[in-house]
């Protein structure tokens, strides 16, 4: 299992020992995992600020319901992010496009005068 179990406690992903897997609601379409022989690398992809939590792995404990949780889990911080306009930044930069060739055509004009 991979489990939230800080500020919002649920699962996230469960891979059976046979290899079955099961991707819960929250995160279908946002995890990857790739499994080789006893380790799992999960990734999780377009994250939200709810999704900040503590990560835990947790085993079943063979003929019990018991979960066997390894260490401390990984903590997951989301930060929101100011999204900015990129039409002002887009317009500067045609805007000094234009000024560099207009200055470099009255450059041409002057050299080509004085050569004559």
């Amino acid at each position: 299992f991979l489990l939230k179990n800080h500020m919002q406690p649920e699962s996230v992903l469960y891979v059976s020992s046979q290899n079955a897997s099961t991707i819960f609601p929250a995160f279908v379409n946002r995890l990857e995992y790739s499994k080789q022989e006893k380790k799992i690398a999960i990734t999780l992809h377009n994250l939200w600020k709810n999704d900040s939590d503590i990560y835990v792995c947790a085993g079943v404990v063979k003929n019990s319901s018991f979960l066997s949780v390894n260490r401390s889990g990984t903590m997951v911080l989301i930060k929101e992010v100011e999204q900015t306009g990129c039409s002002n930044s887009s317009w500067g930069i045609y805007g000094l496009t234009i000024v560099a060739a207009l200055l470099f055509s009255v450059l041409i004009c002057c050299t080509l005068y004085r050569v004559n």
